[in-house]
């Protein structure tokens, strides 16, 4: 373990996924643990698959900043922060991937932490985050129990979605629904694994019909 001094108490029900931006992971360890920049995370990842602890699971790491999920406003509190070292411009190595997954089935039996709690840092911070970038796996997480996903399967027996207002979706998943271009941005980051604004706030029916399937699965009781 690699302790970080930037920290405190509290119990976690998400997992929020982040990029360090950096080209090397000693340059994301020495920011995590830099107390005069008042960052950290609970872990952080190497693209060799190493696993560094910086912060317990039992206090409040400090990553996720002002923040929003579900009328949630304070993620920090609530929240596993994993950094995973990559500049964000580049694809997330097997190995990374692998150490990330043995490291979330751990974290959910321990904390029973709901699949749809699994999200990333431009999820929560719409317009300040963009990471993890859209180069990353979401639907294999999902796979394994770690965020929500709609197939094939799923989205044929979504019904019809209504196109007055997509956002109403949106914010049935959690997001902040405030600013259109920005959730519309992280949505499309997220679940498309491209990077587009849309202009006006449109959405194609593609798109709105994955929204509501999505907002079907989040409603969705877990199989106990």
């Amino acid at each position: 373990m690699v302790p970080s001094p930037n920290h405190n108490a509290r119990r976690p029900n998400f997992v929020i996924l982040h990029d360090t931006s950096n080209s090397t992971v000693d340059r994301a360890l020495r920011t995590l643990t830099d107390p005069a920049r008042e960052v950290s995370a609970h872990y952080l990842i190497g693209r060799d698959g190493t696993l560094y602890q910086l912060v317990d699971e039992s206090r409040r790491a400090w990553h996720a900043g002002a923040s929003y999920w579900g009328g949630d406003t304070d993620l920090n509190s609530a929240s596993i922060g994993i950094e995973l070292d990559n500049t964000g411009a580049e694809p997330y190595s097997e190995a990374q991937i692998l150490s990330l997954l043995d490291l979330l089935k751990g974290l959910q039996e321990r904390y029973r932490i709901p699949a749809s709690n699994f999200l990333g840092h431009g999820d929560v911070a719409l317009r300040r985050k963009v990471d993890p970038s859209r180069h990353f796996p979401w639907e294999r997480l999902a796979r394994q129990g770690f965020g929500l996903w709609c197939d094939e399967q799923a989205l044929t027996l979504t019904p019809n979605p209504d196109p007055a207002d997509p956002l109403l979706a949106l914010q049935a998943i959690g997001y902040d629904v405030a600013n259109p271009a920005a959730v519309l941005a992280a949505f499309r980051r997220h679940f498309l694994g491209i990077e587009r604004i849309a202009k006006d706030g449109e959405t194609s029916a593609a798109e709105r019909r994955l929204m509501q399937c999505l907002a079907i699965a989040k409603r969705r009781k877990p199989a106990s």
